[in-house]
């Protein structure tokens, strides 16, 4: 079930959800583009009450899930149902929302159309009754593309031959032999264009390549340095090197999204 919430632009009724907060932070006003005859494409409308307003929409959110879980319940179908929670991509920074003043990165750095950890790390939480151990948590390294593999696993389905995901069902079940990923791309082509490869505890990032598809790889060892604060790409010039080269290889022209600026 896909849903916009919380998501630019911040919009809400003045109901239960908004009144719980409408007063319970300082605020700074948003304008923005706003409705009616001289309305222009693009850009959201102003909000008087940011946080509130998005405070409001979490909670309202919060509510659709419990309500969809309540309906499992009713229907007797909880035990029999797993439940995937997530994320498409890093805290937001439109329309007027502080993703700051809530810690929705958690301290990692970045935000949605960054390939730091703050721009693509989300979380990810998967509730299914006598199936995934309550409270567990994994240290297993996937991305969307492992989404597919892990569900026709669980349906008993044929694995479709067009994706390079790997299915991460051991790892909910605890057991089994779990594949790993040698490593992880990701490209995109706005602001600057940029590319970013995880390769175990290294995580390498480059920016600006649509003007520069040379441009240097910065380097980071998560292990240490979850918060991408140090590139330590001049002490392991061999790591850099590999991730250089996989990088290269992964990359294939968008002709819809260039990465080249051609």
């Amino acid at each position: 079930m896909p849903t916009i919430l919380p998501h630019a632009e911040l919009q809400g009724p003045d109901d239960e959800y908004y009144k719980q907060y409408e007063n319970s932070f300082e605020e700074h006003p948003y304008k923005g583009a706003d409705y009616g005859p001289v309305a222009q494409p693009g850009g959201y409308a102003s909000v008087a009450k940011p946080r509130a307003t998005y405070a409001a929409m979490v909670s309202r959110m919060d509510a659709y899930v419990g309500q969809i879980l309540d309906k499992l319940d009713a229907l007797g179908l909880t035990d029999n149902t797993i439940v995937i929670f997530s994320s498409d991509n890093g805290a937001h920074r439109e329309g007027g929302a502080d993703p700051g003043f809530f810690n929705s990165s958690g301290g990692l750095r970045g935000y949605k159309r960054d390939l730091y950890e703050g721009g693509i790390k989300t979380s990810f939480i998967v509730k299914w009754p006598g199936k995934v151990k309550p409270n567990s948590k994994s240290d297993f390294i996937g991305a969307f593309w492992d989404l597919m593999p892990t569900l026709t696993d669980i349906a008993g389905a044929p694995r479709p031959a067009y994706t390079d995901g790997i299915s991460f069902l051991p790892t909910l079940l605890g057991k089994g032999n779990q594949p790993q990923h040698k490593y992880l791309y990701w490209e995109f082509h706005e602001n600057g264009g940029r590319q970013a490869l995880r390769m175990g505890k290294w995580k390498g990032v480059k920016l600006n390549v649509i003007k520069d598809k040379n441009a240097p790889l910065e380097l980071y060892d998560l292990s240490k340095d979850p918060a991408e604060q140090h590139n330590v790409a001049a002490a392991h010039k061999d790591i850099v090197q590999q991730m250089s080269r996989y990088i290269k290889s992964e990359h294939i022209e968008s002709e819809v999204f260039p990465l080249t600026g051609k």
